[in-house]
């Protein structure tokens, strides 16, 4: 059996075949293809594995260093997804190397590793993770990739990634609709003046929906809960 897409087939033929094997289980056929010419087959490569419970970290770590940026976006992509499992050792290993993708040159790979820290979550997270994000969030040229790390950053609610997000809160207004729900995230500052003078000031913003998310957050902590119905 060859150990992936023929690479004298074009290119969508040899996607294809990737995609067939990991919803067959060709296990042999999906992993060679991580190694074809086509940026497609690599990156179909890699949701193959995935699909079939056979992807490794290592396959991922390398796919993150592909020189097409599409595998790279595909790589943080599939690592997102793998947060969900218990990966033991593997956890660490890949959330190092997404905070290194992060200064990718290619915005589209820093929005998908911003993605795929948030969904890591934790505030177990190493520092490091914070810090590397707020610099996202604060200093990208691309707004979708402040936006990701915002979310991110809420997602993890470190105390090191709150002055990032109260700085989103004067970006564009779709990173300051991500500030205020993030600033939910914050458990340990969230009652604090300045987490609840900023969602106060946000109720006024120009945007309505940053508004209605400020009036949203401010209400999930305020409302009272409603009692319930005596028994009879």
């Amino acid at each position: 059996m060859a150990l992936g897409p023929d690479p004298t087939r074009p290119d969508a033929a040899r996607r294809r075949t990737v995609v067939v094997a990991g919803h067959t289980g060709q296990e042999t056929v999906a992993r060679g293809a991580l190694n074809d010419p086509s940026p497609g087959a690599r990156g179909s490569a890699l949701n193959a594995l995935a699909r079939m419970g056979s992807l490794q970290a290592q396959d991922i770590i390398r796919a993150m260093a592909d020189p097409q940026e599409g595998v790279r976006r595909r790589a943080c992509e599939v690592a997102g997804r793998r947060a969900r499992a218990d990966l033991g050792p593997e956890t660490a290993t890949l959330v190092d190397e997404l905070v290194i993708v992060l200064t990718d040159t290619a915005a589209s790979v820093v929005e998908a590793a911003c993605y795929a820290l948030g969904e890591f979550g934790g505030a177990e997270q190493p520092a490091g993770v914070a810090a590397a994000l707020s610099t996202v969030a604060t200093g990208h040229g691309d707004p979708l990739c402040r936006e990701a790390a915002v979310a991110a950053l809420g997602a993890l609610g470190q105390p090191d990634g709150l002055v990032a997000v109260l700085s989103a809160l004067g970006d564009k207004a779709a990173v300051r609709r991500r500030a205020v729900i993030a600033l939910a995230g914050f458990e340990d500052a969230f009652d604090g003046d300045e987490v609840q003078g900023a969602l106060r000031k946000a109720v006024s913003d120009p945007d309505w929906q940053v508004r209605q998310g400020a009036e949203d957050v401010l209400g999930q902590r305020t409302r009272p809960s409603r009692p319930r119905p005596a028994q009879t």
